[in-house]
């Protein structure tokens, strides 16, 4: 008997308008990708009201970014090895479903613990939705016309996270924060009746999932974030050393169990290349600035500065909706300038622009708070596009799959280090600790505008293959 999915077991190569089918199914990815990445957004900028609202101290309440990452950071990877195996439609509708049931919990959860595990259960679904995204775009154009839905994918995440902080006013300025977890429910709904019937069966692995492996991966990012997390707590010594511990000897364990694998989970042997080492270091250093910014400033912003849920939100929207528009730029000038050069550039400004903010008077005019912003965000902006292309860039095409879950990776540990942070300088800072945490984050830009640098007098290996010393 035929295989009824023979038909679309591999990318589309004709030269002709998408099919009706096929817009359905770009317009489920889009959709689900705009409620993953605008829902980090949202709750950074309703951080300080949730924490209010159910009784928990500023340094707690990170834990409703910090579970959401957690998850995400935890099972990317092996979520992405899964999808080549079962199948990317399969993980992708299973993480729309998830994501949906789990921003239903978040919308009835009324304590701490119970907000924080639900949280838990949307970053696992977010974490497949972000997984195999691009994998599933890939068999939706032809390869001449790939750039096309990359760049709408690209897009779409500028302008979620963009937006993010004007919705979340929004919806707070007419309902309570549970409504900003509940508008998720009918949209991931609708993406579920658009994925079912459209997103194509694509092509699968012959290799066996490694669930020794992927176990290893969650554990030893599992460890690693909750290790930040209780050490920024000022949790028992014994508590993050124990935690930190597990990371390590979990980590030794993945790396030893795929030493000479062709295509490891965890692809520790680009690192040997020192231009993707060094652009995974930058990447790192970048999110974490970020996430000290946009966990500490809405608590700035209400409590030191006084200013509503609706300005805040308003207060926080020039930074993504410059980098929306510097990105862009950044991109075609790296076609003729070095990235490390461009990247150096871009976060010399992004550091400039943290310690402006950290030093804001003590009543700064809204126009003060706009241009400071915008100026981190035109730095953040120059250095995004560069770096993600000198990362694709220094891997070998055939490693393109691994490289990829490395920027989400890193993206994503950055942004919990900074969060993480947020909460330390509360617990040593107090009621100053949003200015702490901001001057964190300028000593981040810096470390990461210098590791840019160091990419313009890095050895590099042509054609992004790997050095004859990486392989043990």
């Amino acid at each position: 008997m035929s295989d009824p999915t023979a038909a679309t077991d591999s990318p589309r190569t004709f030269d002709e308008p998408m099919s009706a089918s096929s817009r359905r199914a770009m317009a489920a990815i889009m959709l689900a990708v705009a409620l993953a990445t605008l829902d980090t957004a949202i709750a950074n900028t309703a951080l300080p009201t949730i924490a209010g609202d159910l009784h928990a101290a500023p340094a707690a309440s990170v834990w409703i970014i910090n579970a959401y990452q957690l998850a995400m950071v935890a099972t990317l990877l092996p979520l992405a090895a899964l999808g080549d195996i079962v199948g990317h439609r399969r993980i992708y509708i299973a993480g729309i479903a998830l994501f949906t049931l789990a921003s239903l919990a978040c919308s009835l959860a009324d304590t701490l613990p119970l907000l924080a595990a639900a949280r838990v259960l949307q970053g696992l679904g977010a974490s497949a939705i972000m997984s195999v995204n691009t994998a599933l775009i890939r068999f939706l154009y032809p390869p001449h016309r790939l750039g096309r839905g990359v760049g709408l994918n690209a897009l779409i995440v500028g302008v979620s996270f963009a937006v993010g902080p004007t919705v979340a006013s929004l919806i707070l300025s007419v309902a309570t924060w549970p409504w900003l977890f509940a508008v998720n429910v009918p949209l991931g709904v609708l993406a579920l009746a658009f994925a079912l019937p459209a997103l194509p069966h694509t092509t699968r692995g012959t290799h066996h999932f490694d669930r020794v492996a992927a176990m290893l991966n969650v554990i030893t990012f599992a460890a690693l974030i909750f290790a930040l997390g209780e050490a920024a707590q000022r949790a028992p010594a014994h508590v993050v050393l124990i935690a930190a511990a597990v990371a390590i000897v979990f980590g030794l364990l993945l790396m030893r169990r795929e030493a000479g694998h062709p295509a490891p989970m965890l692809p520790v042997d680009l690192f040997k290349l020192p231009v993707f080492a060094l652009s995974a270091v930058t990447a790192v250093c970048s999110f974490a600035t970020q996430g000290l910014a946009f966990v500490s400033l809405p608590f700035y912003f209400e409590d030191v500065l006084h200013r509503s849920q609706v300005e805040t939100g308003f207060l926080m929207t020039p930074w993504p909706v410059v980098v929306a528009l510097a990105a862009p730029i950044a991109g075609r000038l790296s076609d003729r300038y070095p990235p490390g050069l461009l990247g150096a550039i871009g976060l010399a400004v992004l550091c400039g622009g943290m310690a402006s903010l950290a030093s804001l008077p003590p009543h700064p005019h809204v126009l003060d708070i706009a241009i400071r912003m915008s100026i981190c965000g035109a730095g953040f902006g120059f250095f995004q596009s560069p770096n993600l292309k000198a990362l694709m860039a220094s891997a070998p095409p055939e490693r393109s799959g691994g490289a990829s879950g490395i920027i989400a990776t890193a993206r994503l540990l950055g942004q919990t280090t900074g969060a993480a942070l947020v909460a330390l300088s509360f617990s040593i800072a107090g009621r100053h600790g949003p200015t702490l945490a901001l001057s964190a984050g300028a000593v981040f830009a810096g470390a990461a505008s210098i590791a840019s640098g160091l990419r313009l007098f890095a050895p590099s290996h042509r054609a992004g293959t790997l050095p004859k010393t990486s392989r043990n």
